[in-house]
């Protein structure tokens, strides 16, 4: 009953996470004026502050003095904060100039950049499945670039900024409120001097919008923090297949706000790029729930023989004969 209840608040707390994320459209056009490297500023000071706020809640301090030891992490925590500023900075940009149905396919695609780059930097191997779930999303691109008449380059810069900050957070092996702290802490001094330039040049919108509007500048701290620890709430109560498949709630709602909401335009091309990668999503998803369940059934039947029986022998297929699983599953 206890594992039922907890599996339950996890996906409470996962649907809340992704649910938020998907929301988050609604949020920035509140901000305007304010520029996007603006809102990304403040978005980098207040999160500091909230997560701050919340380590020292929960005492969690012994990990800086060891990542100041570690030149390297610390290198790659940098780097880490300087790939997601540029997709957050971005992400503003597209949704507050009517560019919410573009960002949303980024995180369309985000699964199957992230596999392209687990071949091309980590020389990953894939199946026959994530191959061509990975064509597909080729050709979706190129229709949607005949679509666009131009590259989807907002949604590219979106998925393989976010696939790199992945890729960077999996070897930092950080936890989420700790890597927000360093990778906010990182930009803060950058940030607080952006802004204190634009208050000296009389062009900051902080102290002159209103009281209403600073409260909301100063939100940007509570919507970055808090689905990150719904996230993490999560993460430790539910199979990371449940999340996997979670995480596609997110772009489902920016598509559905930027087209019923935001209006913008759907032409049939643009019908034909999205069919063409909700395709291969759903390839890929199929491929690696069937991939979990033979792994399971293996590693059951394994659990069932006796160690040292000789009819165990080739009964059950070896881990290093399978492929590995691969992908966002």
């Amino acid at each position: 009953m206890k594992a039922e209840n907890e599996q339950r608040t996890g996906l409470l707390h996962g649907f809340g996470a992704y649910g938020m994320w998907g929301l988050v459209p609604l949020f920035w056009p509140l901000l305007k004026p304010s520029e996007a490297v603006e809102i990304l500023a403040h978005r980098m000071v207040w999160s500091l502050a909230v997560v701050g706020l919340a380590l020292l809640a929960l005492r969690r301090w012994g990990w800086i003095r060891e990542l100041l030891r570690r030149p390297r992490k610390l290198a790659l925590t940098t780097l880490a904060a300087c790939v997601i500023s540029v997709n957050w900075g971005l992400y503003i940009w597209a949704v507050n100039n009517g560019q919410v149905v573009e960002a949303s396919l980024g995180y369309f695609i985000n699964p199957l950049v992230s596999i392209a780059i687990g071949v091309l930097v980590l020389g990953e191997r894939l199946r026959r499945a994530q191959w061509a779930a990975v064509g597909i999303s080729v050709a979706a691109v190129l229709v949607l670039a005949v679509g666009y008449g131009r590259p989807p380059w907002i949604s590219l810069i979106l998925a393989f900024s976010f696939a790199t900050y992945g890729l960077i957070k999996k070897k930092l092996d950080m936890g989420g409120l700790e890597s927000l702290a360093a990778e906010t802490a990182v930009l803060f001094l950058p940030a607080l001097g952006y802004l204190l330039w634009l208050g000296a040049a009389g062009r900051s919108t902080f102290a002159t919008e209103g009281l209403g509007h600073s409260a909301l500048l100063a939100a940007t701290g509570l919507v970055t923090a808090v689905p990150l620890v719904c996230f993490g709430a999560a993460a430790i109560r539910v199979p990371l297949s449940t999340l996997g498949l979670l995480q596609y709630l997110a772009p489902v709602f920016q598509f559905a706000l930027g087209v019923l909401y935001f209006h913008e335009a759907m032409p049939p091309e643009r019908w034909a790029g999205f069919s063409l990668v909700w395709a291969a999503l759903i390839l890929l998803t199929w491929d690696a729930l069937r991939t979990g369940r033979r792994t399971r059934a293996r590693l059951a039947a394994a659990a069932q023989v006796p160690a040292g029986a000789p009819e165990a022998v080739g009964a059950v297929e070896p881990p290093a004969a399978a492929a590995p699983a691969r992908g966002p599953a």
